[in-house]
């Protein structure tokens, strides 16, 4: 039996894997999902989560900033955008982001963390399925993750049916340095974020010569510029200079579609969501798109859901994010 057909028989209600127990196969499942052949060399998406029916598609990269804006306990003050009146209809993806980024590069950062902290992220399933005979909608379904700032350990909390939490399971990893191979700990990708230029074109520029994510055979320089940013728009731990950098060299790319109105996530928050190509469907050879929900008064990334034919297939929404001492913390 092969990999795809295992997915498919997982049963809906098992609970979210943690980081290390996807490690193995969630890079074959995220490249099924994306067209062409892809080598990661530097960085990835990271934190794939597997549900049984949507199969790869459902290995979608968890997204989110550090900053207010992730619901409670993210652990920081932010002065409001001025976005009462926003009016989505008729913007542009383009004009969206110059304006996101003109806002966020003006926030202070909260203080570095330590090598010793970790991050505390607690998440929320944005999987939609289809009725029938013994399904269930596991949407709104939550799981607690906690990951060293150093990337040396990553711990998780489930919970049982009856939303009882379960033990704390910690894992000893090794991200830095590239001792897990194609990942990196969010100490790593803090400092290449915080070095990136402000221009987008100088941003594209510095993603092209660092060649994170290898250009596969015959890809569109836009579709490979767009890989490279992906990758660091989900980032645990996001710079605001870094972010505004990202959404600049995201601005000068084709192809960004904005929903001309606010949508609502799983944990009920009213976002507003740009979607970009993200290939075919490997089970039904259908387009899909990624779809970046971020906030409409600080322009952070609140979480991911992958679109087909207008229907949301799989995601996952921040619920809570927060810098903490140890594991088990929610700050």
């Amino acid at each position: 039996m092969d990999e795809m057909t295992e997915v498919r028989g997982l049963r809906a209600g098992t609970p979210l894997p943690d980081r290390a127990r996807l490690a193995p196969g969630r890079a074959r499942l995220a490249e099924a999902a994306r067209a062409g052949e892809r080598r990661r060399t530097l960085w990835r998406q990271r934190e794939f989560v597997i549900t049984g029916v949507v199969a790869a598609v459902a290995a979608v990269a968890v997204t989110a900033s550090l900053l207010a804006g992730a619901g409670a306990g993210a652990g920081r003050k932010v002065r409001p955008a001025a976005q009462p009146a926003l009016r989505l209809e008729g913007m542009s993806a383009a004009a969206f982001l110059r304006s996101a980024a003109d806002v966020v590069d003006t926030e202070p950062d909260d203080a570095v963390p330590t090598a010793e902290q970790w991050i505390y992220t607690r998440r929320a399933q944005e999987l939609v399925r289809a009725s029938g005979p013994g399904s269930t909608d596991p949407r709104g379904r939550e799981q607690e993750t906690w990951l060293r700032y150093d990337g040396t350990a990553t711990a998780d909390r489930q919970y049982d049916s009856e939303g009882r939490p379960q033990k704390l399971s910690v894992t000893p990893l090794h991200l830095e340095n590239g001792g897990a191979g194609d990942e990196r700990s969010p100490r790593e990708l803090y400092r290449v974020l915080a070095a990136l230029p402000a221009g987008g074109e100088r941003t594209l520029k510095v993603l092209r010569e660092k060649n994170a994510v290898a250009d596969g055979e015959g890809e569109s320089r836009t579709s490979s510029d767009y890989a490279e940013i992906a990758v660091l728009l989900s980032a645990d731990v996001m710079p605001s200079k870094g972010l505004a950098s990202l959404y600049r060299a995201l601005a000068t790319l084709p192809g960004g579609r904005l929903t001309g109105h606010l949508v609502r996530t799983a944990t009920g928050r009213r976002v507003v969501a740009l979607s970009y190509a993200r290939g075919l469907d490997p089970r039904n050879g259908k387009p899909m798109r990624e779809e970046w929900l971020i906030d409409p008064r600080t322009y952070r990334i609140t979480g991911t859901r992958t679109v087909e034919d207008g229907r949301i297939i799989a995601g996952i929404s921040v619920v809570a994010k927060a810098v903490v001492r140890e594991a088990g913390d929610r700050g």
